[in-house]
């Protein structure tokens, strides 16, 4: 099986951990399925590379090839205009991308399947691209782009046409499907396959000499993402205040670090708050199992990586309940789900929690329930459903020509 993996959100050199739950899992597929994959990682096209552009520096310093791990990712550049950008960059990424997928097709012959992540813009272009190269299509909603985007109408339209073009659709947890069944889709089009974490690589070892070298000596809590409002580590700063035999430490860069930072000194929270900056990926491990807990204060989450991480680091977690996370947070062994997402629901849940606090190495058995291992067989079944007929199809019409 070769498939055609596409999809915004993916790691590259000048950004990488975009998008690596969507690599995680590509990786996995083809380590327990055999399938071999070509990826497609468009990135918007910008003319300066430097680094006080910020994001837009990074998208100018991707380059248009590169291999990682094994696999060849293409990153073609497409025009998104600010503010009119949401509109149009689904065709602008059609049009970009249109080219180069020729140019593979007749280079290294056909594709069995795109398979496309995040519905808006990618997934509305995968399925133009899936029309015109008369390809079957499956789309994963990873959760944005379900629970927020569909509420403007123009990209609701293109999102059901897109669904419709699909032969099937994926989503990282209960929540996204019911959501994509209430805009209308029928639910035996719809699949649920949650992430699954790399119990290889996410383990509890070294916590004490990354705690040494840390000079943690407190009870340590962890918040992990972008800087930005949605992530709510400004809510994680304030639990603070009425823990006070607590610090915390904060994995992310962002455009809210600065606020953040003059938000801990006016609780004079600065000495109890440490900012770590960008962690790679590879190099959270450490961190979690350093850390006593990890709280995810977010609005908005499909699926999050970062719960199933720390407790496989034997790190229990609270999070705020919504979308996808009280799918992860099932058992009081895994760790709380706060009530709202207020500052003082994550403190009550943080303080119950601390009060019972679970066996480090029970949180780590509860964490091997999530391998990799089911969520790659559920792709390879859905993608081999969906290539069978167009096989066929194919063959009948090379019958008569």
């Amino acid at each position: 099986m070769r498939i055609l993996t596409f999809s915004t959100l993916y790691p590259n050199a000048a950004q990488p951990v975009h998008g690596i739950f969507v690599e995680n899992r590509l990786r996995h597929l083809m380590a327990d399925c055999g399938v071999e994959a070509v990826v497609v990682a468009p990135v918007p096209w910008f003319p300066f590379k430097s680094e006080r552009f910020k994001t837009y520096g990074k998208f100018a310093r991707v380059p248009f090839k590169e291999e990682r791990h094994g696999i060849t990712v293409y990153h073609p550049r497409y025009v998104h205009l600010p503010k009119v950008g949401m509109h149009l960059a689904p065709r602008s990424i059609y049009l970009r991308c249109r080219p180069l997928i020729a140019r593979l097709l007749d280079k290294d012959g056909p594709f069995d399947l795109i398979d496309a992540h995040y519905f808006y813009p990618d997934g509305v272009a995968a399925a133009m691209l899936a029309r015109h190269f008369d390809l079957p299509l499956t789309i994963t909603a990873r959760g944005t782009d379900i629970n927020l985007i569909p509420e403007y109408p123009g990209p609701r339209r293109q999102i059901l046409k897109a669904a419709d073009t699909a032969g099937h659709l994926i989503t990282v947890c209960d929540a996204l499907r019911d959501r994509l069944i209430e805009l209308g889709v029928a639910p035996q089009k719809i699949t649920a396959l949650r992430n699954g974490v790399d119990l290889d690589h996410f383990h509890p070892g070294g916590r004490e000499e990354t705690r040494a070298k840390l000079g943690l000596t407190r009870t340590t809590l962890l918040s992990v993402g972008h800087l930005i409002e949605r992530k709510g580590h400004h809510l994680v700063i304030e639990c603070l205040k009425a823990l006070p035999d607590c610090d915390l430490l904060i994995a992310g860069d962002g455009e809210e670090r600065r606020a953040l930072e003059h938000f801990a000194e006016r609780l004079h929270l600065q000495d109890r708050v440490r900012f770590l900056g960008q962690v790679p990926h590879e190099d959270l491990q450490s961190i979690y199992a350093a850390s006593d807990v990890l709280i995810l204060a977010s609005s908005r989450e499909g699926w999050p990586n970062v719960l199933l991480e720390a407790m496989a680091c034997g790190t229990p977690v609270v999070a705020t309940d919504v979308w996808g996370s009280g799918e992860v947070v099932r058992s009081p062994i895994a760790g709380r789900l706060a009530a709202a997402r207020t500052s003082h629901s994550l403190t009550e849940s943080l303080q119950d929690l601390l009060a019972q606090y679970p066996d480090r190495s029970e949180v780590r058995q509860y964490a091997e329930g999530f391998s990799w291992e089911a969520t790659s067989r559920g792709q390879f079944d859905i993608f081999n459903r969906l290539i069978a007929p167009s096989a066929d199809s194919r063959r009948h019409k090379n019958a008569f020509t």
